[in-house]
């Protein structure tokens, strides 16, 4: 077994189960109060866990857990008033609640892109479970750019081999490891040489 490594509450001690007959749920934020919820109604596809610096991450995960929905299959239920765009020169236009800071939902509105009419979605806040469990690893490099330790990305990789989740970055990953090092060294997340 490889080195104890976090990835996400949601896989760390295996993955979820998926329910057969799913069919959708609701997203909820971690507001008390009037909390943003978020419908969907199909089964989630693609998913997950990221390592880019861009989408939310539940407190102690190294990655978080995305997929996606059809954009048409996805509505705002409650307090959608709270919903604000996080960067709106992104291709993703993440939805993030304005309360409690997750990330409710990220459409991708951009004619002729291959992700033209889908949402990105963190399935874990759905209420009940029963998504599809993630499939693969992604931008698994990028985790140094969020000030993970590159001596450690073996362990990182050991261990998501050992959940299932096969990881993939655009390059090999020692040059990915290189570039995200250099990266995270000039935005003073990790210390320079």
């Amino acid at each position: 077994m490889s080195e104890n490594v976090a990835i996400h509450p949601a896989v760390d001690h295996g993955l979820p189960r998926e329910n057969p007959s799913f069919s959708g749920g609701t997203l909820v934020c971690n507001c008390a109060d009037r909390p943003v919820k978020v419908a969907i109604k199909t089964q989630v596809q693609h998913n997950h866990v990221c390592g880019c610096t861009k989408c939310w991450k539940p407190r102690g995960a190294t990655f978080s857990m995305v997929a996606v929905v059809p954009h048409t299959e996805l509505q705002v239920l409650e307090n959608g008033d709270k919903l604000k765009v996080v960067d709106p020169s992104a291709l993703i236009q993440r939805h993030a609640c304005t309360g409690c800071g997750v990330h409710m939902y990220g459409p991708v509105e951009r004619a002729g892109h291959p992700f033209d009419g889908l949402d990105f979605i963190h399935p874990e806040r759905l209420q009940g479970g029963g998504y599809a469990p993630p499939t693969f690893a992604a931008f698994v490099s990028s985790i140094i750019e969020d000030g993970f330790p590159p001596s450690r990305m073996g362990a990182v990789r050991a261990r998501l081999a050992e959940l299932g989740l096969p990881p993939y970055d655009c390059l090999s990953p020692a040059l990915m490891d290189y570039i995200s090092t250099v990266v995270a060294k000039a935005a003073g997340k990790l210390a320079a040489d």
